[in-house]
């Protein structure tokens, strides 16, 4: 039985991994999750320098999920390179980053120190950032602005990139295709929704924020969908996410199209889940007399 996947000449021994911004760089779980059983560890987004994040409150239940405004709070790239990769050597599960900016130049600056590092197999590029350029738009939220940055980061990337797509655009397609155009090497999507909180007792808004991004399994239907359209769209893999909490809902996505899944808010519920849904897709292929996890990507037309 062979649960191994292939993205952009990476292998990675099952097609499990973690949520960008939800599993910390690894040490924070790594007293309850055996990082080696992962397919990879997708770190949380580091910038050129530290970000200190939005005022709190900053995270809000809602109903089949959760709503953040975190702000992409990150310690840095210098820091990053020093103390998180090296504990991350310690594994034998593949090591992807997720690099964030405020303006291009912000992003090339640390994926130019990120190419100096062997260690890191792929970069996944957060383009749900602002574009403090373009007004604050998200990168990712036009075609011509995400095709601009990919390109600019292909150039001096020397790792595969993963473009990772907002889901709150008209058309998903259209975005993964201009990703690809440019010369990306993967796509990851879902990210968060864009939601909003209102405490009616206290009359403000829950998140300090004002809006936040929503996760959770409320959200999964939009991915998978968003996930068939993009894997149908274009040529390269597709990483899939958005509200993932067991097997089902990971084979749910492989069969739409998914190469690989990210397992993400529900690390906050149980921090077990990521190996929980690894040992269940292994279940479902002996159940299913599945031989390569292989032929259930994309087998759902």
């Amino acid at each position: 039985m062979n649960t191994a996947v292939n993205i952009a000449g990476v292998t990675l021994k099952n097609p499990v991994m973690t949520g960008s911004g939800t599993f910390g760089s690894g040490m924070e779980y790594g007293e309850f999750v055996d990082l080696s059983r992962l397919g990879a560890v997708v770190t949380k987004g580091v910038a050129n320098v530290p970000w200190p994040g939005n005022p709190t409150p900053r995270v809000a239940e809602v109903y089949g999920g959760m709503l953040n405004a975190i702000g992409l709070q990150n310690p840095g790239i210098d820091v990053f390179m020093e103390r998180d990769i090296p504990f991350l050597k310690q594994y034998d599960t593949k090591i992807i980053v997720n690099v964030c900016g405020k303006t291009v130049e912000d992003y090339l600056e640390v994926v130019e120190k990120l190419g100096e590092e062997s260690a890191v197999a792929m970069l996944e590029i957060n383009v749900s950032c602002p574009n403090v350029k373009e007004g604050a738009i998200a990168f990712g939220q036009k075609a011509d602005a995400l095709y601009n940055i990919t390109e600019q980061i292909k150039k001096k990337a020397r790792q595969p990139i993963i473009m990772k797509l907002s889901p709150n655009v008209t058309d998903i397609a259209e975005m993964a295709k201009a990703a690809e155009a440019a010369g990306a090497d993967a796509l990851s999507l879902i990210n968060t929704l864009t939601g909003m909180k209102i405490d009616i007792h206290r009359r403000c808004f829950a998140l300090a924020n004002k809006t936040g991004g929503m996760s959770g399994p409320a959200i999964k239907p939009v991915a998978v969908r968003m996930v068939y359209q993009a894997s149908h769209a274009v040529q390269i893999p597709v990483i899939g996410m958005g509200g993932i909490a067991t097997a089902e809902d990971a084979i749910e996505f492989i069969l739409a199209g998914a190469t690989a899944v990210s397992v993400g808010a529900m690390n906050f519920v149980d921090p077990y889940t990521t190996v929980k849904v690894i040992e269940g897709i292994e279940e479902y292929m002996r159940t299913y007399r599945v031989e390569d996890i292989a032929s259930l990507i994309g087998a759902v037309e």
